[in-house]
């Protein structure tokens, strides 16, 4: 994942740290505080049990309480929680050739079929896309990347153009990537 741009609103996409048990969810959260990071109220409540924190250059992050069933065996990086559409829930499933493991009410997930994290999409309401992401993710491509690049076209991604030696495409909700040459 790349991150860069100034800071406008909540980001797109943030993590979900695992808890196994409560001292393990108060070490992140103390750790994660001594480095730098600091307390954010996105208007959680308290009945939810999570931590919403922000890194010191203020990306949120949430630190999830033990047993949470949606991220059991995910490992302490549980979850990319993105906002987006069950449209782009599914183009990511293609694109990345990972099963859909939540299709719900317009949520999606997937998760490698090794395991370990998921990347989730949150549904309806899609808060509305400002400018470009300050998170995206990079792809590498290993083959003919011209043809990853028309695969992935014909799965629903825009061509966007090149940056940086690899080529930016946008995802069906407009969300910028980039595939790399490998």
């Amino acid at each position: 994942m790349t991150s860069s741009s100034t800071k406008d609103g909540l980001n797109r996409v943030h993590l979900h740290l695992t808890s196994t048990d409560q001292a393990e969810m108060d070490g992140t959260i103390t750790r994660a505080l001594e480095l730098g990071g600091s307390h954010l109220d996105v208007g959680q409540l308290p009945e939810e049990g999570h931590v919403v924190l922000s890194d010191p250059e203020g990306n949120e992050l949430c630190v999830i309480p033990p047993g949470s069933t949606f991220l059991a065996g995910c490992g302490f990086l549980g979850e990319l929680a993105c906002e987006g559409s069950r449209e782009v829930g599914l183009f990511w499933s293609a694109a990345l050739d990972w099963p859909l493991v939540w299709d719900q009410d317009g949520e999606t997930a997937v998760q490698s079929p090794r395991g370990g994290t998921k990347i989730a999409w949150g549904g309806p309401p899609v808060a509305p896309k400002r400018g470009r992401n300050r998170q995206r993710l990079d792809l590498v491509s290993y083959g003919d990347i011209k043809a990853e690049v028309d695969r992935l076209v014909a799965l629903g991604a825009s061509l966007g153009g090149d940056a940086d030696g690899a080529v930016e495409l946008t995802d069906p909700d407009g969300n910028e990537f980039r595939l790399l040459s490998g």
